[in-house]
């Protein structure tokens, strides 16, 4: 295994901290509210960003993703990356990625997925989709949603803005706040006729896998920018004539939540090298996913610790890493639903074998 970056990917994360840097500033991240930075996707889009990721790849995302989380850019360039570009890209016919790709790739259309499938979307015999999904990220901004039925087909649902037009054709779109500022929406699917995608659960299986994977990427990040945000605060932040950073205490709080930090990072960096190796990730997605969410909750709760008093105001940018790391912990599924995923599939493997 070689997680050395390309020189295409260097690049891309390198203009991507820079747009991140630049623009996801604590000021506009507030004046933004709970919703998506416009400008911001509008920056990301021109700059080709989303475009690149069909060239540099899972692995490529992922680093792209990092430098997300660092600043909890709020914008839908995980979703519409993994459940549109690369999922379209990978499973989607010739006509399909002729005509969807473009859109996907200059940023005028927008996807999201209303992953994992809880069997709460059937297919009734005339081939219309209905059913109800509570929550799905990034719904409010979305023109295409990727939907799975009970049999585990995938189906691309068009998507309107909510309101009278998305109930007429079918869907309905009803905002969803969520612990982290995600544009959700709680999606209604009465009679609307979608778009198959794939070959059923394979093709399920292999997004879900690459989500994981892309969703454990952007925690690496949120975990990263918390620690960060808590190494400037102890460095510069003074008791009893000395820095925090200098405590035995605050020193080894530092250090675990670093080392939880590279668990994520080189756990998605493997998952998403084996993907874009064409090997079989599907392993090593839940195990990037389970660190994601066992992990990623111990740092940012360690981001929050080490600020002291100041971690608990919630106008503070270290809590919006908080709120994002609670956010992914359950996303896609929390570390002991993964793990019991996990376990199954090793063992129905080990069964195999020994077969």
């Amino acid at each position: 295994m070689d997680f050395t970056p390309s020189e295409e990917q260097l690049a891309a994360r390198g203009l991507a901290a820079r747009i991140f840097g630049d623009l996801s500033t604590h000021e506009r991240l507030t004046a933004a509210g709970t919703g998506t930075d416009a400008e911001l996707w509008k920056e990301l889009c021109a700059a080709g960003l989303p475009a690149a990721v069909e060239d540099i790849g899972l692995l490529g995302l992922v680093l792209l993703l990092e430098e997300q989380g660092r600043t909890t850019a709020q914008v839908p360039f995980a979703a519409t990356c993994v459940y549109g570009l690369l999922a379209v890209a990978e499973h989607g016919t010739p006509e399909q990625c002729e005509r969807l790709l473009p859109g996907l790739r200059d940023g005028t259309a927008v996807a999201t997925g209303a992953f994992p499938a809880r069997g709460r979307v059937h297919i009734a015999e005339d081939g219309a989709l209905y059913g109800a999904v509570p929550w799905v990220p990034w719904l409010r901004d979305a023109t295409h949603v990727l939907v799975a039925d009970t049999d585990l087909a995938l189906w691309i649902v068009e998507a309107s803005a909510p309101g009278a037009e998305a109930r007429a054709a079918g869907v309905t779109v009803e905002p969803v706040e969520t612990t982290a500022p995600w544009s959700a929406g709680r999606l209604v699917l009465d009679g609307v006729r979608g778009e198959r995608l794939g070959n059923g659960p394979e093709a399920y299986a292999a997004v879900l896998a690459t989500a994981r994977t892309a969703f454990a990427g952007l925690q690496a990040g949120v975990c990263a920018g918390s620690l960060a945000r808590a190494v400037h605060h102890t460095i510069t932040r003074e008791q009893f004539g000395r820095p925090l950073s200098t405590n035995q205490g605050v020193l080894l709080r530092a250090a675990d939540a670093h080392m939880d930090t590279e668990a994520i990072r080189v756990t998605a960096y493997e998952a998403a090298w084996r993907h874009d190796a064409r090997r079989a990730c599907e392993a090593q997605a839940l195990t990037a996913a389970w660190w994601a969410s066992e992990a990623g909750k111990r740092v940012v709760h360690a981001g929050q610790h080490l600020h002291g008093g100041t971690g608990a105001d919630l106008d503070h940018p270290v809590h919006r890493h908080f709120l994002w790391g609670r956010q992914l912990d359950a996303y896609l599924g929390c570390g002991s639903e993964v793990l019991e995923e996990l376990g199954l599939l090793l063992a129905g493997r080990t069964q195999g074998d020994a077969s």
